[in-house]
């Protein structure tokens, strides 16, 4: 066993079928330590992404704080949620039953992003896998966070490389074109970024069959984390002809754990502000604190996701 203390992380998320994923990845990972949830409109409003996070909470068994978010972008109004996708209830419309959920424990959560990096200087990783508005507002709030957080990760934005180039636009990834001016902020703030875009998840597939095996081996989280995807699968299944689900939140969260699965850059990234193109992504030179990951082992990593919840799911 290893002697190295885990590492410490806030999980910026907006529940979401594949933020479900993310937090069971996260929950058979004794090297990282959730320190915070925090929540932000996006795949549904933020009282229902709040409610998920509480849910899933409950659901997996952690005792991990659920700070609630943003509930609309900095400065232009929310968009529609993503209903064809993550459902009406933003997972998969799975049923929720009658779990007894508290409120939301105390604090906003951008302040309690500044709280916990301040609390543990050097040791607080940021995985964002939604909208960018909480880690903008944290920024706006207090500038110094950016030479004190460990890393910030962050899955968002699309490059263009192999035809991938937008999921809700031609031109835009979801997270980055629910809040453009978020995003704008974010990647020009001064703090190492590790960006995990569209070009990369979309090759992280989990597959149907990898699914129903873990499923049958285990009948309680193999089989949520079965039935909370089976409507995001066929969605995939009808827009992209793939054969199950992207991992594209859970891919943010594995860049931490198995970097080498990746192949990164350096990169400055702009984002467009305007137009039809709000939320493009464009890289226009380097920069010492932008790593973007351009490759990954797609397979290895879905590998890596399915390994990893076997060895937890009967824990």
């Amino acid at each position: 066993m290893s002697d190295t203390p885990p590492r410490r992380v806030i999980l910026d998320t907006d529940p979401g079928v594949d933020d479900a994923l993310a937090l069971l990845y996260l929950r058979a990972r004794p090297d990282l330590r959730l320190l915070a949830i925090t929540t932000v409109f996006g795949n549904a409003d933020v009282e229902t992404t709040t409610r998920n996070a509480l849910w899933l909470r409950a659901r997996l068994g952690l005792t991990t704080p659920v700070h609630r978010g943003a509930a609309a972008p900095l400065s232009r109004p929310r968009g529609p949620s993503p209903v064809h996708v993550h459902g009406d209830n933003g997972l998969g419309d799975i049923d929720l039953g009658d779990l007894d959920l508290p409120a939301a424990d105390a604090g906003v959560a951008h302040q309690k992003i500044v709280e916990l990096i301040r609390a543990h200087p050097g040791a607080v990783e940021l995985v964002a896998i939604g909208p960018l508005t909480n880690l903008a507002l944290a920024l706006r709030a207090a500038p110094d966070i950016a030479r004190l957080v460990a890393g910030v990760t962050i899955m968002g934005g699309a490059f263009g490389r192999r035809g991938r180039a937008g999921n809700v636009t031609p031109f835009a990834e979801a997270n980055f074109h629910n809040d453009p001016e978020a995003a704008s902020e974010v990647l020009g703030a001064a703090w190492p970024i590790t960006l995990v875009p569209l070009d990369v998840t979309l090759s992280c597939v989990w597959s149907d069959a990898a699914a129903q095996s873990l499923a049958a081996r285990d009948g309680n989280l193999g089989a949520f984390a079965y039935a909370v995807s089976r409507r995001y699968a066929q969605a995939y299944g009808r827009h992209e002809g793939l054969d199950g689900c992207v991992l594209h939140d859970v891919a943010a969260l594995i860049s931490l754990t198995a970097p080498d699965l990746f192949t990164p850059d350096q990169a400055q990234v702009l984002v467009s502000l305007s137009g039809d193109r709000a939320g493009q992504t464009s890289r226009v030179g380097a920069s010492p604190s932008i790593r973007v990951c351009l490759e990954v082992d797609g397979d290895g990593l879905a590998a890596h996701f399915q390994q990893t919840l076997g060895s937890a799911v009967s824990s």
